[in-house]
């Protein structure tokens, strides 16, 4: 039987970071001036995170706080989306941002899409929230990874489960 290579396309975020990045930015919201007597938090309620604040000038700021803490401990901002500001009760304005888990869909036939046409000898299938790219040779399936780091589908990727049977 042929030797058959295979790897997975998955698009996780750490969770313990998104926290990690969330208790830093509430902890610099509580010491700058900017903020002080303000009611601006960030939560994390199950795969969003609901930022508020008094007006939409201290959720941006808040934002870009969270932002900068997230890209220093190498979170990708690509796996944030973000949703309209909304007023909330007080006065408040509210933005929900959804944390993207796994590969959506079309997404996911988009990158198949890709591979197919990238003409090389591999199959890649969809599981779930996860694409399987499998093939016999080693270096297509490096070229194949190359190929997809190079191409933005506007959702971060990662490559894991690069296994040799």
């Amino acid at each position: 039987m042929a030797q058959q290579n295979s790897f997975d396309i998955v698009s996780e975020v750490d969770a313990a970071e998104v926290a990690n990045a969330l208790n830093q930015t509430i902890k610099e919201v509580r010491q700058r001036f900017d903020f002080k007597g303000s009611s601006a938090t960030v939560v994390m309620e199950k795969n969003e995170l609901v930022l508020s604040a008094e007006d939409e000038t201290k959720l941006r700021n808040m934002n870009d706080i969270l932002q900068q803490k997230l890209v220093r401990r190498s979170v990708p901002l690509k796996a944030f989306s973000y949703g309209n500001i909304e007023p909330a009760a007080g006065g408040t304005v509210r933005q929900r941002v959804a944390i993207q888990e796994g590969i959506p869909q079309d997404k996911a036939k988009e990158v198949v899409k890709f591979i197919k046409d990238s003409k090389t000898k591999v199959q890649a299938s969809i599981q779930g929230d996860v694409v399987r790219v499998s093939g016999r040779d080693r270096d297509t399936l490096q070229d194949i990874i190359g190929k997809l780091k190079s191409q933005d589908f506007g959702i971060h990727m990662q490559f894991t489960n690069y296994r040799s049977n």
